[in-house]
């Protein structure tokens, strides 16, 4: 199906999109299976394991990327249902995805070392881009002073690249620490996060230029990162379920900074925990809340402001590697699929996998009214 008589009438509404919650106008911090039993299915996702989520910041599509080397372009119409809209393939397993700000493109990278530009109208796909090993994570940013767009990708080679989109040579190279493990962006902040739990943060006004390199809080290996939507700072997690916030100013740092555990299940017979990794921190557009998700098949919504959790779900009995909020922020959308976790040998072919979009409640989103 051709999108070049869509897009002019992109956007959906969500608000047509019911939620059949049996909670109703009221939550509390933990919720049910039972709540979640009415999130909507996506049909034909693949049959290898989810790598990434994205949605449109423009309208009401999602790209989800997989292993099995295709990337799959939906659209959530008004009358609540998830139709495929498009497709196209890596020559390996694709580990990223985002939209550009327009809307009218989809980015990839992955294991082929390639970073992919697919248009929605043409329905054409080009390689704008290669690296010297596998594409770890791509992001649509705006660069300079004259606010540039351009596709920055970070790969296992050690750099992360800037692509304008119109040329395979690179707008310019910063050399990391490390091989990059995670990335995000939001307003003029960029940060990395390598292995040796190096974290990279760039001021996106200055792209070919490293504004400061620390160390993660954490002391194990950095799994995920998701930049405040104010670009003040940013969310870190790891394999060892601990999610940190972190401040790129240290005098805020110091004053609103901290650490948290997360997807960790208590034994009952003992005071040990299993201990399971953080694999997604994404933060709501509209009310600058965030979501956790991970191995132990669990997600949360917390508010960093008041250091509270807004609610909690039980395990869904499939580890979760990804999740994202959608332009609005009351679409959550996370796959139930195998994350690696255990090697290969827990890949199964009766392992679930599916992505499920949950129709959010405001209370379960947004931040608590503040205590006098």
């Amino acid at each position: 199906m051709s999108f070049g008589s869509r897009l002019g009438g992109f956007g959906a509404n969500v608000s047509t999109i019911s939620n059949t919650s049996t909670l109703g106008n009221t939550t509390t911090a933990t919720g049910s299976l039972q709540d979640l039993q009415n999130d909507i299915v996506v049909p034909n996702i693949g049959d290898d394991s989810v790598s990434d989520i994205a949605f449109s910041p423009q309208a009401e599509f999602m790209a989800i990327s997989n292993w099995d080397k295709k990337n799959r372009i939906y659209e959530i119409t008004n009358n609540g249902t998830v139709e495929g809209r498009a497709l196209y393939e890596h020559e390996g397993p694709i580990l990223s995805t985002r939209f550009t700000a327009d809307g009218t493109k989809v980015i990839s990278g992955g294991a082929d070392k390639q970073v992919k530009l697919f248009d929605l109208a043409s329905q054409q796909a080009q390689t704008i881009g290669i690296h010297n090993d596998a594409v770890k994570v791509v992001r649509h940013v705006t660069c300079g002073p004259q606010n540039t767009p351009c596709v920055v990708s970070g790969s296992w080679d050690k750099t992360i690249k800037y692509w304008d989109m119109r040329q395979q040579n690179p707008i310019c190279t910063l050399n990391m620490p490390e091989r990059v493990y995670a990335m995000d962006s939001s307003q003029q902040l960029l940060v990395v996060g390598t292995a040796e739990r190096h974290v990279v943060i760039i001021n996106l006004n200055n792209p070919d230029t490293i504004f400061k390199s620390t160390l993660s809080p954490l002391k194990y290996q950095t799994r995920t990162i998701g930049c405040y939507p104010k670009g003040d700072g940013y969310g870190i997690g790891s394999i060892e379920g601990r999610c940190g916030i972190q401040y790129v100013d240290d005098i805020q740092q110091k004053q609103s900074g901290f650490s948290f555990k997360c997807q960790r299940v208590n034994k009952t017979a003992t005071k040990e925990s299993n201990i399971f990794s953080l694999n997604s921190i994404v933060f709501n557009p509209q009310f600058g809340t965030f979501a956790t998700a991970g191995s132990d098949g669990t997600f949360s919504f917390w508010d960093k402001d008041s250091r509270h959790r807004l609610k909690g779900f039980p395990s869904l009995n499939a580890t979760i590697p990804v999740a994202n909020f959608n332009r609005t922020g009351m679409l959550f959308a996370y796959a139930l699929s195998y994350d690696w976790s255990k090697g290969h040998q827990a890949n199964t072919p009766n392992y679930t996998n599916t992505v499920r979009i949950h129709v959010c409640n405001e209370e379960e989103v947004k931040p608590k009214p503040k205590r006098k």
